[in-house]
């Protein structure tokens, strides 16, 4: 009987839990300004900004520091103001900051929360024009715009309390985990089609050409080479999937 009850228990307990948990990420619900998408996201624009800040230097470090070049810097600064200053970003509390990065063997673009946005050297270094690096530069001030990164933290704590709730009522805590790992795996997919299309709207706005962004796919596309992974074993699109959502942004944005 104690065994029983005990079950009880814990199977309430459980149920509790998750509700809680459903409850919470419901009340973070909002509708993001930049994309009309609703999300839930539990940092405010501050926190977003201290995590980047606080996370930038570390990120440096990791791909060697930045690059010794003022002038290359300066090329990246001035694009990146650009788009800032002339598009919906500057509508955003975001403080926007661009850093090219000294590793000449990753090539690779990312966004912190809060507006630090960061190029390899290897990836600058095989652009042609400064619109296709306008292009990379969008595209990361598009994950920033989208909350990307807020919407990934807070799907990760929900998913932490579930697999709790779980856990606790019965022996699922791996099951609910696999959900949450595929369900924020998906979103990865979509965070790229966003911003892919979020960064065909900046370049327009800033006067710059938004094919040049097919350019960079074809690019990424190329460093990847044949034996690239298929898009179902990757958190990211395929660059030829890409350069079909970008073409379709394209006739959307341009006038």
């Amino acid at each position: 009987m104690r065994t029983r009850g005990n079950l009880k228990t814990r199977l309430l307990i459980g149920v509790v839990i998750v509700v809680f948990a459903y409850l919470r990420k419901c009340s973070q619900e909002e509708t993001n300004p930049y994309t009309g998408k609703t999300q839930a996201v539990s940092l405010s624009t501050e926190q977003e900004i201290a995590i980047g800040l606080q996370q930038a230097p570390s990120m440096a470090q990791q791909h060697g520091g930045l690059y010794p070049s003022e002038k290359a810097q300066q090329l990246v600064d001035q694009i990146g103001m650009k788009l800032v200053n002339n598009t919906i970003a500057k509508n955003s509390d975001y403080k926007f900051d661009f850093h090219l990065l000294k590793d000449e063997r990753a090539i690779n673009a990312f966004a912190l929360p809060g507006g630090q946005c960061f190029i390899t050297y290897a990836l600058f270094s095989k652009l042609k024009n400064e619109d296709q690096l306008a292009g990379v530069l969008g595209h990361e001030i598009g994950h920033v715009l989208g909350k990307h990164s807020n919407e990934r933290i807070t799907n990760a704590n929900y998913w932490k309390w579930l697999v709790m709730g779980a856990s606790v009522g019965a022996d699922m805590g791996e099951f609910a985990n696999n959900i949450g790992q595929n369900t924020l795996l998906k979103n990865g997919r979509g965070d790229e089609l966003e911003s892919d299309e979020l960064g065909v709207k900046l370049m327009i706005d800033a006067g710059y050409n938004p094919e040049s962004l097919i350019g960079v796919m074809e690019i990424l596309k190329q460093a990847a080479g044949p034996n690239r992974v298929p898009e179902f074993q990757s958190t990211h699109p395929d660059p030829e999937n890409r350069i079909a959502k970008i073409k379709e942004a394209i006739r959307k944005y341009q006038k």
